[in-house]
Parts: structure tokens; sequence; C-alpha cells
């Protein structure tokens, strides 16, 4: 890649906060790097928010929020439409900029992109989809009148891991609601945020729907907008153990929460599955944004009839895989995040190696700079793995045998998440019976890929709650008023 090219392209992003429709420094002037997870240097500063900032930016979103709530749903919808177009029209620069403050491949940034933008067009034709409901009260004396309105200023907070389609994810429905927002990104990934809220504006998004505060700071920035009474929704992707303290701050006045927490997926492969489709859907469960995702395949399951020659054949195609950074042609293995998440990885296969695990590829660090990780498939889990309970978000594969259908569901199920899991069978009754016994929101029936803008995403336990995308995703950003009326 041309690094004209790289330079261009982030000298392109506005680095200060998104308040009221401006562009400004913080308060205090500070800033913090931005940086390159495959060498490890800075590729950019951007403002350091501070809670003053975040203040002014909720200030923003109450000063525009009954106007943007009294706009007509085609125009909100058509708003989004532009930015979907606007998206796609320069994904090539979206992708590179997401490669370079997140890491993965340039195919999978291209990729969503798409996604990302997917959201905005689901939600443009949902905007004019808002209903009610008239009725005759069961009395026969009056209706009943049931409408939905905008629930108000929302506090968005998108993880690092996919920076762009988990900010359109939440901006799309909260638009078409007619909800205003401050969005706090990661601070690993803000960049790709600070160049949507840019081609939001160009879009014709009015001044104060959108406000966008950076920081290092977050726990800081947020907590003054938690303390105000004026705050009435929060949509937080993250951790469970974050989630859980945003939960209690939510709790002072009551706010509507929505939480897409951790996960720890179980991959179940049966005796009887296409074994060619379970392996290659195994590489797109496992490897897909290089493992760092809550619904990567976090534990494979397999009968121990086919669980050696499962596990072989995903060692070889994990281990043929080019690792590299983003940029490079071929590759399809960026750095993890940061040294942070690289050191976890490594400790979680130390562990499991140290009680017993059998390494069939990988399991050691790559390259002198960034935070590289080799694909890794191991066998021979012992149940004591902390692998198996914790969640890797790397590219690390653990196989793990059962011998029948009543194990396989136990062991699936032997976790505090519940976000997704994968089911590979032939057997149709088989298929619905895991199905229905698997405690997740979300199971991949045969295919190792779940996300859909058109379907809903959640999960149960503590994986969280509330859903995103689908025909469900907007409720989230309403509420429901009832009048009672007399003829």
């Amino acid at each position: 890649m041309d690094a004209a090219r790289e330079k261009k392209v982030v000298d392109a992003v506005p680095t200060g906060l998104f308040i009221g429709g401006k562009w400004r420094a913080g308060a205090t002037g500070a800033t913090f790097n931005v940086e390159d997870p495959s060498t490890g240097e800075a590729i950019c500063t951007v403002a350091d928010g501070t809670p003053a900032d975040a203040t002014a930016a909720l200030d923003a979103a109450c000063a525009a929020q009954a106007e943007w709530a009294a706009t007509a749903p085609r125009d909100r919808g058509e708003i989004l439409r532009r930015t979907f177009q606007l998206m796609n029209d320069r994904a090539d620069d979206l992708a590179l900029l997401m490669t370079l403050e997140m890491g993965k491949p340039l195919a999978e940034a291209r990729g969503e992109v798409t996604y990302g933008a997917e959201f905005l067009r689901w939600f443009s034709e949902e905007a004019v989809r808002i209903d009610g409901r008239w009725s005759t009260n069961p009395s026969g004396a009056g209706r009943l009148l049931t409408m939905k309105q905008p629930v108000g200023p929302c506090l968005l907070i998108t993880p690092w891991n996919f920076p762009i389609a988990m900010g359109t994810r939440k901006i799309g429905p909260a638009v078409a609601a007619g909800c205003t927002m401050v969005v706090k990104p990661a601070q690993q990934t803000p960049l790709s945020m600070l160049m949507l809220a840019e081609i939001m504006t160009e879009a014709g998004l009015p001044a104060g729907v959108l406000n966008v505060v950076t920081t290092t700071k977050a726990s800081d920035v947020t907590g003054p907008l938690f303390d105000d009474a004026r705050l009435r929704k929060v949509s937080f992707t993250g951790s469970t153990p974050i989630g859980k303290k945003l939960m209690e701050q939510a709790s002072k006045h009551l706010l509507r929460v929505s939480m897409e927490l951790g996960g720890n997926a179980p991959y179940l492969v049966f005796a009887d599955a296409d074994l060619d489709a379970a392996v290659d859907q195994a590489v797109i469960a496992k490897m897909r944004n290089i493992g760092e995702s809550c619904v990567a395949a976090n534990r494979f399951h397999v009968h121990e009839s086919v669980a050696d020659e499962f596990a072989e054949r995903l060692a070889q195609k994990l281990g043929s895989m080019k690792v590299g950074r983003g940029t490079e042609p071929g590759v399809e293995v960026g750095p993890l995040i940061d040294a942070t998440q690289r050191a976890k990885v490594a400790e979680l296969v130390e562990d499991a190696v140290g009680k017993g695990a059998k390494v069939l590829t990988g399991g050691e660090q790559v390259g002198d700079r960034g935070y590289f990780y080799a694909p890794t498939v191991l066998s021979g889990i012992s149940d004591d793995a902390t692998l198996l309970r914790e969640e890797i978000f790397g590219p690390v594969a653990p196989v793990k045998t059962f011998a029948g259908e009543e194990e396989a569901i136990t062991a699936a199920n032997d976790s505090e998440f519940g976000l997704v899991a994968y089911v590979f069978t032939s057997d149709v009754k088989r298929s619905l019976r895991v199905v229905e016994a698997l405690e997740v929101g979300m199971v991949g029936l045969n295919r190792g890929l779940v996300s859909n803008p058109a379907a809903e995403f959640g999960g149960v336990k503590e994986s969280g709650f509330g859903r995103e995308g689908g025909r469900e995703g907007i409720d989230e950003y309403l509420s429901t008023k009832y009048v009672a009326v007399d003829l």
C-alpha cells in the first residue's frame, strides 16, 4: 500500500470533537495518539474530551431533540439513505482508514463498510414504518389508541472491533426513530466514527442530532451524562463487566438500556455433519475479524468420531493463512488490537497447553513489530482450561470432543454467556431439538455467519439484552404511549 495514500486518507479525517454540528478542540486542548496495531506507531492524534465536553454534547443533543422528533419520517429516512450511498461511494477510503486504526485486512474492512452501510439503508426504510394501534375497548365503551414516540437523547458507546458497523447499528435506528445522540467511540478506533460524522453531515443531518466525543477517560466523561436527567437511553457494546457498571449508573434515572456484551460461542459438530462445510464455516466463524468478535466461535465441541479429522483439517486451513499488515496483498490475518489483547490470548493458550492441550498449528506470537499472533488450533482440551470459560478474542480454536447429543447441549450451555451458537448436523429433527435447547439469542444452523442488518442481533444471560437490527432494532429507541378515547 502506498504510504502517501495512507497519509492522505488519515489527513482527511477531522480530529476534533463534533458537537452541535461543529468541529472543535476539547475543553483542555488535550489530544491522544491513535495507533496502528501492525506497527505500534501513532498515525495521528485526536481530541481528548472531558466531562465538560460531554455535557456540551448533551446540551446540543437536547437542544435539537424536539425539532428532530418532529421531522417527517420520510426526511429522516432520506438522510440515512444518502449516508448509505456516500459510505459506498467512499468505501475504499473508509476501509483503509479502518485497517490502519484497527488492523483487519483490507478485504474484511471493505466488507464491514458494506455491512455497516446496510444498517443505514435498512433503517431508512423502517423510519416510515413506525406505527401504533387503534382498537375497540373490549367493553365497547370507547377506543384504545397507542402511539410510538422517540425515547429522547441517547448515549451510544461503541467498541473498537467493528468501528463502523457497531456505530451504524446504533445510529441508524436512533436517527430513524427521531432520537438525538452523543456517541463515545472506543479510544483505539475513533477515526472511523469521526469520518462517519463528517459523511452524515454532508448527507444533511441537522446540527446537534449526532455528537461525537472522543476520549481516553471514558468513565469520567460519560459519568456526568448518567447523572443528567435529560439523558433517556444508553446503548453499549462491549465487555460484560463494564456493561454491569453502566447498568448501575443507568439505574439512577431508570434509563432505557440496551446491552450487547460478551460471548463464548459454542460450535457444535455432530457425527452426521457435512464435514467439508463444517470446516469451511469454522474458518469464517473463528477467523472473521482476526477472532476479535463477540460472535466468534470460542470453543469447538466436536463428536468424538470426527474430532481428529475436523481438528487436523481446520489446522491445515488456519495454518496456511497469511499473517501480516492488513494493507499488504494477500494478507488474511492482521494484528490484534494491542499488546494487552495479544498477551491475554497467549496466556490462554499457555494455560491450555499447560493442562495437556496439543498445539496442531500456531501457538506463538509472530514478528517483532505490531501485535500479531499466529492462527492456532488446539486439541485435547481439558475441562479446566480457562479458554473454555473466557472469551478468547483472538485467532485460537480449541477443539473438545463429546459422545452424545445431550452431552453436547450441556457443554454448549455451560457458560454464563448466551450470545450465539453454531450447529452442524444433517439430521433435521436433531437440528430442531438442539436449536430449541441452546441458551442463546442467535444460532447459526449449518453456517458460520449470523450477522445480518435485516435480522435482530442480541443475546441472553450475561451476553446482555435488547436487540439491534431487524424489525426489532428501532423499538429500542421508541416509547409506547397509550391513550384512552371516549367516544
